[in-house]
């Protein structure tokens, strides 16, 4: 998992060395008649816990909207989304992406669940969510959230605080929160996340992300 932490880091790091980087955010000048697609790689280092890697996937089109997931409900767990875009007003954009999914391996349920934002001049609120119905028993009922508030004093860095609500893996408290720092340059983006730190055992996740 520390190979995977540093190589994380070093392509993220190299990736930020110029400026001009482009965020993943839709824009109103977008066509509509082409495909956006977003790929995440984020490496959980959990302390007392095994430490893993959750990728995610989506892609979009109008209104449209696909995702897929795993190890993000649960581990050895993945997730499959179809959802509707809805995007209004410029300088203060309004975001969001209502949606349903299906979730199978570990965890198998059917989960409600949401994407959305705001964002004026250089912050940026986002949020995601959902609430798994499990199938095999109401125990596994459980609903997951993840949270950022970020400024963005350039193009290419930004910073902000987190929240996130995940059943992955288990710390003395029930919502996690920390810092992110984040770097991009063109179609690609690298953040820091530390969640628990003077709390408890803090939890590193870094995160590669590609827009195409």
């Amino acid at each position: 998992m520390w190979t995977l932490a540093i190589a994380l880091f070093l392509v993220g790091t190299a990736a930020a060395q110029l400026p001009n980087g482009e965020t993943s955010k839709p824009t109103a000048d977008s066509s509509l008649e082409q495909w956006s697609f977003s790929l995440n790689i984020a490496g959980y280092i959990v302390p007392h816990d095994r430490s893993y890697a959750s990728p995610t996937f989506s892609a979009d089109r109008s209104h449209f909207h696909f995702g897929g997931r795993y190890n993000y409900e649960d581990k050895e767990t993945g997730s499959l989304w179809v959802g509707y875009n809805f995007q209004v007003g410029e300088k203060l954009a309004l975001r969001a992406t209502p949606m349903v999914g299906g979730v199978f391996g570990n965890t198998t349920g059917v989960a409600p669940g949401y994407l959305a934002g705001i964002s004026w001049k250089r912050l940026d609120l986002s949020t995601e969510g959902e609430f798994v119905f499990a199938t095999r028993s109401s125990s596994g009922n459980c609903f997951y959230s993840w949270t950022e508030l970020s400024y963005s004093p350039t193009e290419w860095f930004r910073t902000g605080i987190v929240a996130q609500r995940t059943k992955a893996y288990h710390t003395s408290l029930d919502i996690q929160r920390g810092i992110l720092i984040g770097l991009s340059h063109k179609k690609a983006t690298f953040t820091t996340y530390i969640f628990n730190a003077g709390w408890t055992d803090p939890t590193v996740v870094l995160s590669l992300g590609f827009n195409f």
